[in-house]
């Protein structure tokens, strides 16, 4: 009997020694696995990270990239508008220096002569009120035979320099102030000025 019970003993220590070896064995594989799976993941989710972060970045360079032309863009049109306001107050200043009573004695005697005679009688001659003070008196000696004719002189206050022709019915006006002569230069001129800082900009 003690044999046999000793043989008990053996086999439930042998037995249990089997499943607790087996049961060990299954949770190391289940935990192998999982950690395997566990590690997985990370890598997956770690390379995600990372390529989401390359693409970000891509993102953020041509971002910078663009927004640096941008504002290299904004800056030339910038410095092309600041250049062209320069370039209109030089022509504006230069127009109303070159209109002095001396430029208007010599202008205003030859626009008259190049009208046909058949007109001329016509028009009205309109200039500032200073100008028009200043130099009434010349051109009435001057002018004396058109004015015969029937050309009148004129003041016009909103006239800062230079002077207009108009004909008597209003169907025809002729402007030489300093402000539309300064306009017609400054149109010619600006495209010129945009193609020199445009080359300018392309030789950097």
């Amino acid at each position: 009997m003690d044999v046999q019970l000793q043989e008990l003993i053996d086999k439930i220590k042998k037995d249990g020694i089997e499943s607790a070896s087996k049961l060990a064995a299954s949770m190391k594989q289940e935990a192998e696995a999982e950690a395997k799976g566990i590690i997985d993941a990370a890598k997956k989710e770690a390379s995600a990270i990372v390529n989401q972060a390359e693409a970000d970045a891509r993102k953020f360079e041509q971002a910078g990239k663009s927004a640096l032309e941008q504002a290299s863009r904004n800056l030339v049109l910038a410095f092309r508008t600041e250049i062209q306001k320069l370039l209109d107050a030089i022509v504006r200043d230069e127009v109303v220096k070159a209109y002095d009573s001396e430029s208007l004695k010599a202008i205003i005697p030859g626009v008259l002569q190049s009208w046909s005679s058949g007109s001329v009688d016509t028009l009205d001659v309109m200039l500032s009120e200073k100008d028009l003070k200043q130099l009434e008196d010349h051109f009435k000696t001057k002018l004396s035979d058109v004015l015969k004719k029937g050309v009148e002189l004129k003041s016009d206050r909103n006239l800062g320099s230079g002077f207009r022709i108009a004909s008597k019915d209003g169907s025809a006006y002729y402007d030489f102030s300093s402000e539309a002569v300064a306009e017609l230069l400054s149109a010619y001129l600006n495209p010129k000025l945009a193609e020199i800082l445009d080359s300018a900009v392309k030789e950097q």
